[in-house]
């Protein structure tokens, strides 16, 4: 009783009370998250229309999410986590209570387009938000507790769903845009903006790096403004947003292409719905204490581990046929991506220099994005035009060219922050990994601290990872 009470503590404590708040408005939006992971089913069976144009569907939501995606990093940057947190979650109800209304193609496309655009908004400003509030110390946990809630809501979503839908598809739409703004209203009542001014960052680099009292001299200039084409430059990050973007492309098959391939089976939407709820219920038991058991792993073989696994997983749906085989390959995959996903959240968190967080989590949502609009396309014209045995071949294949992407790129054991900064031993963490990373970007240099610097730190703790 005593092993699981510490257990309990280490993975919940000592978090700030606004990460819990934060951490409920996720979870309620996830609970009604209907319509994303039904739209392939509902556009084939209800309405009647082709594979091809159920992903062209999911490919236009994916773009809207792209552009999204870095409008909604600019905007957490540069007016607040908070406002742009608020207005893409009311944005992301209003479009989704209409895409359940519409019924012309061109319609369902184009509100398909900005419904990507708002929900995606909203996630650099979560992320940053996230990563404002907790130190990296504790990031890693943080993000892995964040991704838990995700998965719960899914799970529960996604048994709830296809029983709702024999009542009727236009139910799953009112009921995501219902939750999506009850989770707004979480965030207008509990949530405090926490981006700080460029002025103040600036003071804590001084603070930390800068000459001691009483010192003769200047003070040290602040560094320039990040800008997204800084972002851009940083080559490790790019690559780590250009292999997301591969193994992105994968997992997007399992809410478009998966859904079809199992209608194309005879199978029904309540039986899809109970397959898809084995995702997030492996997640939900499995996460946490899979995470502890491989905390003290490099990161380099988590993620490669985790692309393996996850990719190998969708081949495998090509001997499927029945619910049970299905489910089998949904716990396979899933079991990689528990694997991969708290170490890639990490990495990108601990990239970030403090000013650029919005910045930095709206090009890693691009890639999400990016991929959530090619995967379905390419899964769907794949599915139609060589045969469902060449999607799930790929699917294995793309993972692992992205396996030994990660690998590659992530192996180098990373040098301390602290040693880059020769901040004294007093310094925080934290404040010297930002300035470390700001000060990198601002000479124009790639950055060589590696990715997994601050998880390696949160190794340490016996928090999850």
């Amino acid at each position: 009783m005593g092993a699981a009470s510490r257990a309990v503590r280490e993975t919940v404590g000592g978090l700030p009370r606004q990460f819990w708040w934060l951490w409920t408005s996720t979870l309620i939006n996830r609970l009604g998250g209907f319509v994303v992971t039904f739209l392939a089913l509902y556009l084939t069976v209800q309405r009647g229309y082709s594979a091809s144009y159920a992903g062209l569907v999911a490919a236009l939501y994916g773009l809207g999410g792209a552009g999204g995606a870095v409008l909604g990093g600019v905007l957490a940057d540069r007016l607040g986590r908070r406002s742009t947190l608020l207005v893409a979650q009311l944005g992301s109800a209003l479009a989704t209570a209409v895409l359940g209304l519409v019924t012309q193609p061109l319609a369902i496309a184009g509100v398909a387009t900005v419904l990507g655009l708002a929900s995606n908004a909203s996630r650099p400003a979560l992320q940053a938000m996230i990563a404002d509030l907790v130190p990296a110390k504790d990031r890693v946990r943080a993000f892995s507790l964040n991704y838990w809630a995700i998965n719960i809501g899914f799970g529960v979503s996604a048994a709830a769903a296809g029983f709702i839908a024999s009542a009727g598809y236009l139910w799953l739409f009112l009921g995501d845009a219902f939750t999506t703004v009850l989770c707004a209203v979480v965030v207008f009542a509990k949530a405090k903006e926490t981006l700080q001014p460029a002025v103040t960052a600036v003071t804590e680099a001084t603070t930390a790096t800068g000459p001691a009292a009483g010192e003769a001299g200047d003070a040290p200039a602040a560094p320039r403004a990040i800008r997204l084409v800084d972002v851009v430059r940083d080559q490790r990050f790019m690559g780590v947003v250009g292999l997301t973007f591969l193994l992105g492309s994968v997992m997007q098959q399992g809410s478009s292409t998966l859904a079809v391939d199992m209608g194309a089976h005879g199978l029904s939407a309540r039986q899809f719905g109970l397959v898809a709820a084995i995702n997030g219920l492996v997640i939900v038991v499995l996460q946490i204490p899979l995470t502890r058991m491989l905390r003290s792993r490099p990161t380099a073989g988590l993620l490669a581990a985790g692309s393996l696994l996850l990719s190998w997983g969708f081949g495998l749906t090509v001997f499927a046929g029945t619910v049970g085989l299905y489910a089998l390959t949904v716990v396979v995959w899933t079991l990689g991506e528990i694997v991969h996903a708290p170490a890639s959240m990490s990495v990108v968190a601990d990239l970030a220099p403090a000013t650029a967080r919005g910045r930095y989590q709206g090009m890693y949502t691009l890639s999400w994005s990016a991929a959530a609009f090619a995967g379905p396309l390419a899964g769907g014209l794949v599915y139609d035009h060589l045969g469902r045995d060449a999607v799930w071949a790929c699917c294995a294949l793309v993972g692992t060219v992205a396996a030994a992407g990660y690998y590659a790129l992530l192996r180098v054991r990373p040098v301390p922050a602290a040693a880059l900064m020769g901040a004294g031993a007093g310094a925080e963490a934290n404040t010297g990994a930002d300035t470390a990373a700001e000060a990198d970007i601002a000479a124009g240099a790639g950055r060589t601290a590696d990715a997994t610097a601050a998880p390696d730190d949160a190794r340490q703790e016996p928090a999850i990872g």
